[in-house]
């Protein structure tokens, strides 16, 4: 196994698992990478370290965490694309100085400018281990649908576009007229990259050899519905989940001691209940039970403490 994927709905634990996981792998001597794929700043928040926008940051001895701005990568994107015209035609016209920035505005950019991010930081091959704490559920399915749509829209584009400049090459050399196959080449090549690097990473997603997929719940009626969604959307794009996580999960003995209030007891009880429905619905996918924290587990040595708790050991 080489990359690690977390997903879930917000707020469920994935980033604080990713983050323990990667803890835990760097403290093996692994070199190890975190990326969040999520907009909000969540690896910041569990590290208590700003990484926001600021690259590849190393946090201990072989644990590094990467948190991308996205909005400065599509104002990065916006550029370059203006100045690919400036250099083709001398000035960028008004009506599709509009379209940059239309289109730049829909959500799929930022998740267009994540995916690259991804494709980037793997491509580098630096690290032992790299894991990755998904955004939201919703947004991950968007994720990965996007990258299916572009393959199949890039596809049709290259086609038309070599058929395109066949017709137009015939037409120049019959006219005697310079042809422009070479900037046609170039436009061609351009999308032909973005096909191979969204293979390159559809292939690393689909991988059960060299990735896992884990997907994280907690014990309530609607984050069990919520799994059940996902593990049939994750299906549909040849995806199977490596194995699920229940997570935040109180001690059942809370349930029979007196010195407990009734409403946490309460608590305990209804989540005992929706344990034995996670073990009847999802049986051997279930990798992990991790009990909650009497306080969040957030810095450095907090997530080393949970990484024990989670994978095994003793911790002073």
């Amino acid at each position: 196994m080489k990359y690690l994927l977390f997903a879930g709905k917000g707020g469920l634990g994935k980033t604080t698992l990713s983050a323990t996981t990667a803890r835990y792998l760097a403290s093996k001597g692994k070199k190890v990478i975190v990326f969040s794929t999520d907009p909000q700043a969540s690896l910041t928040d569990v590290f208590e370290y700003d990484l926001f926008g600021k690259g590849e940051v190393k946090l201990a001895q072989n644990l590094y965490a990467l948190e991308i701005d996205a909005d400065r990568v599509v104002a990065d994107y916006q550029a370059s694309v203006r100045k690919k015209i400036i250099d083709m035609y001398g000035e960028v016209p008004e009506e599709i100085e509009d379209y940059i920035k239309s289109a730049s505005a829909q959500p799929a950019m930022s998740e267009s400018a994540t995916f690259d991010s991804m494709i980037e930081l793997i491509m580098k091959g630096d690290y032992d281990y790299y894991i990755f704490d998904m955004m939201p559920h919703g947004h991950a399915i968007r994720f990965l649908s996007m990258a299916s749509l572009l393959d199949t829209w890039i596809n049709k584009v290259v086609d038309i576009r070599k058929d395109s400049s066949d017709v137009d090459e015939r037409v120049k050399r019959i006219s005697g007229k310079e042809s422009g196959a070479s900037e046609e080449k170039g436009m061609i090549d351009e999308l032909m990259d973005i096909k191979n690097r969204l293979g390159f990473m559809a292939k690393i997603i689909s991988a059960r050899d060299t990735t896992a997929l884990f997907y994280v719940v907690i014990p309530e009626q609607m984050a069990i519905m919520d799994t059940e969604i996902a593990i049939r959307e994750f299906k549909k794009f040849g995806i199977e989940l490596s194995g699920i996580i229940v997570n935040q999960v109180y001690p059942k003995e809370l349930a029979s001691d007196p010195n407990v209030p009734d409403f946490l007891k309460n608590r305990v009880k209804m989540q005992q209940g929706n344990m034995e429905t996670i073990k009847k619905k999802f049986g051997d996918r279930i990798v992990a039970h991790v009990p909650m924290m009497d306080k969040e587990p957030k810095g450095l040595e907090m997530l080393e403490k949970t990484a024990y708790i989670v994978y095994g050991g003793t911790h002073e």
